[in-house]
C-alpha cells in the first residue's frame, strides 16, 4: 500500500468516514505522565487552532508536510510541526488550516482537496483545542516557507513515519520532573507533543498502530 499512492489514498477516504480512532492512538504519543491533558476531553474556555495534514506523492510515494519553527521564534521555537495556528474570528476550522498553510508555505487553497478531518486534541500547555484537517493535492505543490516563521520544510514519506524504526522515546525533564516522551524521527529531526499525537491517528486509519514505548529509550541529548 505504501508504494502506491492512489491506493493508499483511497484507504484513507474510506476510513475518514468511520468511527475516528481518536484519544487512544493519540495517547501513545502523548509524554507520561502529562499533566491537564485527558484522553477525549475537549475543556471549555480554550482557544481554538486549526491545521493541514497535506499529503501529496513525490516520486509516486505518499508524502506528508510539515515544517520546522524558526529557532528565534518565542513558541515552540525549533520543533517540527504541521502549518496551522489560532483561528481568527468567524473563520472555520478548514478555512484556518488553510489561511495558516498559506501564510506558513505559500500553498495555494485552489491546490488543496480537503477530505476530512482527525479529532480535535486539546493542548494543556497553550490551552487551545487543535482541530486537523486532512487535505490531499494532485502533485508535489509549489511551496515558498515565510521567512518569519519557517526554517525549513519536511516533506516525510507515510512509508518513513509507519516505520518502527523511526520510532522512539526519550527521558526528559518538565518543571524540574522526570518525563518520558515519544517520537518520530524525520531526518535529524524530532516530531514530538501534539503535531505526533495527530500523526498517530492519521497512521492508525491506515492500520498502522504506533508503540514507540517497546523500542529503546533514549536520554535527551544523547
Amino acid at each position: 500500500m505504501f508504494e502506491d499512492h492512489s491506493m493508499l489514498l483511497t484507504k484513507l477516504l474510506r476510513r475518514l468516514e468511520e468511527q475516528l480512532p481518536g484519544p487512544s492512538t493519540q495517547a501513545m504519543l502523548s509524554p507520561r505522565p502529562r499533566t491537564g491533558w485527558t484522553p477525549g476531553v475537549l475543556p471549555g474556555g480554550c482557544r481554538q487552532a486549526a491545521a493541514l495534514v497535506l499529503i501529496y506523492p513525490i516520486n509516486g510515494q505518499s508524502s506528508l508536510l510539515l515544517t520546522q519553527r524558526r529557532h528565534d521564534l518565542p513558541d515552540h521555537g525549533g520543533q517540527v510541526s504541521l502549518p496551522g495556528g489560532e483561528l481568527e474570528a468567524d473563520e472555520t476550522n478548514t478555512q484556518g488550516a488553510l489561511r495558516e498553510a498559506k501564510e506558513e508555505v505559500g500553498i495555494s487553497r485552489e491546490h488543496v482537496i480537503v477530505v476530512g478531518n482527525l479529532s480535535p486534541l486539546h493542548i494543556p500547555v497553550s490551552r487551545f483545542i487543535l482541530h486537523p484537517i486532512v487535505g490531499h493535492a494532485v502533485q508535489r505543490p509549489l511551496l515558498k516557507p515565510s521567512n518569519d516563521e519557517v526554517s525549513r520544510i519536511l516533506e516525510p514519506s507515510i512509508a518513513s513515519l509507519a516505520s518502527p524504526n523511526n520510532w522512539s522515546c526519550k527521558r526528559s525533564e518538565r518543571r524540574g520532573n522526570p518525563i518520558e516522551v515519544p517520537f518520530f524521527k524525520v531526518g535529524n529531526l524530532e516530531v514530538w507533543g501534539a503535531t505526533a499525537m495527530v500523526l498517530a491517528e492519521l497512521l492508525a486509519l491506515l492500520d498502522v498502530f504506533i508503540d514507540p514505548w517497546t523500542t529503546r529509550t533514549e536520554r535527551s541529548g544523547e
